[in-house]
């Protein structure tokens, strides 16, 4: 079972070792008439908390038909985040607080008459906010668990909400499932293990699954593919898992997430420096196949494809060099500039891959430049895209879960940046400048005829390195919720 359980309940439990208060001046969240004897002074830290920022704890509270804690959280802050994400960050905060007091159970009053949107969000942000990747502590550093947190709901809307909740498990433990991955040891998680994953999540939700190794991707021409994992110990490979609806759909969607399960750069080396963070270059596969986990369980009405081109970057003897050239399967010819510029030589036969497959709408998720940090931060992804309708949607999707994305130009005018003298164009541009819009022109060149593309750069907020939100360190599994909202509300036309 995962910890901690939620559960809904149409009363106040009485055993909960705490309470927590969700305060805004604009909504009832809870009804104050329900806390039956509770203390004098509580009326006075309900009005007094409307100027403050900060959780307030109350311990060993004498509340003779109460809890043993009292956790108050203002919702009331401007201009950060949305009020969702407000929501979530102060569910998380208040499991941290729980944790700290030793409770085994905690209950969010939730009974208000403006309460029912509430609800996910508080389920959402304990599931994500509770997420510890513990494997490698020891029992004495891992944290304290918190075992059930029940929302204490209104009984009208409770089928609703229940359906709801499960739901947003669903999501949100795929979501932690990218997470784990992301989190391995390289030298636990490479292209062999990541196969194993995908296939096991393909048994278990009934997916189709099928891995293209060695020799398959000589046979269709996926060079790039080969290029990139040719220095490694372990063979690459395209894995590709296939969810089919029940009934025929008009959609046929292909995601495509980068997996590069180890990233030194090549011969193009990288500076040792925070070298150990490309353990998460696989973070788009990882949130692909995640999302294709939770697509198996959701049932939407599309087609859709999981495309996850894998390999390990490294040096060797046998590792591409600056000056290979690389023939794709569609004849086109890339000079590699740039051993480090790896990412995008997956990406473009899987690309071609997913032509293959006839889609309609092709999305891929990649932690592909730090150009695109730079320009936007850590907490925000980069967007692209041959088709503004296409963007919106993926856009929208992200503002809806909590993901942000920021579109950026593809800049006709920087395509000259590619040209190369020996093919048909370099993996790197030409000039140091641009680098998230270059490597999206590059990709734009393997997109299949009228397919609708969107190329995400999460470069940034994949990992983080301190509390973030409701994330603690290490990896967000961000775009995992985008992808699977996206498929919830496609495009109509």
């Amino acid at each position: 079972m995962t910890k901690p359980e939620l559960l809904l309940s149409s009363s106040y439990p009485k055993k909960a070792d705490a309470y927590v208060l969700l305060v805004t001046q604009k909504q009832e969240i809870f009804r104050k008439e329900s806390l039956s004897r509770a203390p004098e002074w509580l009326d006075s830290v309900l009005d007094a908390n409307s100027n403050n920022d900060s959780p307030e704890v109350f311990a060993n509270v004498a509340w003779p038909s109460g809890p043993k804690h009292l956790i108050v959280l203002q919702l009331d802050r401007e201009g950060r985040y949305a009020l969702g994400e407000v929501v979530k960050t102060a569910s998380a905060q208040a499991l941290s607080h729980a944790r700290s007091l030793g409770c085994a159970s905690i209950a969010f009053l939730l009974d208000g008459k403006d309460a029912d949107d509430f609800v996910p969000w508080v389920a959402e942000g304990i599931r994500l906010g509770s997420y510890e990747f513990s494997r490698y502590r020891s029992p004495s550093q891992r944290k304290s668990t918190v075992n059930r947190v029940i929302l204490a709901v209104r009984k009208e809307g409770i089928s609703h909400l229940r359906r709801r909740l499960s739901e947003i498990e669903i999501v949100a433990q795929a979501q932690n499932f990218a997470r784990d991955l992301v989190n391995e040891p390289p030298s636990v998680l490479g292209p062999r293990a990541l196969c194993k994953q995908a296939q096991s999540v393909a048994r278990e939700f009934g997916l189709r699954c099928r891995l293209l190794g060695k020799s398959e991707l000589k046979r269709l021409g996926y060079h790039g593919i080969l290029a990139v994992g040719q220095g490694a110990d372990e063979e690459p490979c395209l894995i590709e898992l296939h969810y089919a609806p029940k009934q025929r759909s008009r959609h046929r969607v292909a995601f495509v997430g980068k997996a590069v399960m180890f990233d030194t750069g090549g011969y193009c080396i990288k500076p040792a420096k925070d070298m150990w963070r490309m353990k998460g270059d696989m973070a788009g596969g990882a949130a692909v196949l995640a999302a294709m986990k939770a697509i198996a369980q959701l049932h939407p009405n599309a087609e859709v494809y999981g495309l996850i081109p894998c390999a390990k970057n490294l040096v060797s003897a046998h590792a591409f060099l600056p000056g290979d050239v690389i023939r794709t399967r569609i004849g086109k010819t890339v000079h590699v500039g740039n051993t480090d510029a790896e990412g995008r030589l997956l990406l473009m036969d899987a690309f071609i891959h997913a032509g293959d497959k006839k889609v309609t709408y092709l999305v891929d998720i990649a932690t592909l430049t730090g150009s695109v940090v730079r320009a936007l931060g850590p907490s925000v992804s980069g967007i692209f895209g041959n088709d503004q309708e296409w963007v919106q949607a993926l856009i929208g999707a992200g503002q809806r879960v909590g993901e942000d994305f920021w579109q950026l130009p593809l800049v006709e005018e920087y395509r000259d940046y590619l040209k190369n003298h020996v093919a048909d164009l370099d993996n790197v541009g030409n000039k140091p400048d641009a680098g998230a819009i270059v490597a999206a022109l590059f990709l734009r060149e393997f997109v299949p005829d009228g397919v609708k593309w969107a190329h995400l750069d999460i470069a940034g907020p994949f990992l983080v390195e301190r509390q973030w939100k409701y994330y603690g360190p290490g990896a967000t599994g961000f775009g995992v919720r985008t992808l699977v909202e996206l498929l919830r509300r496609l495009p109509e036309k």
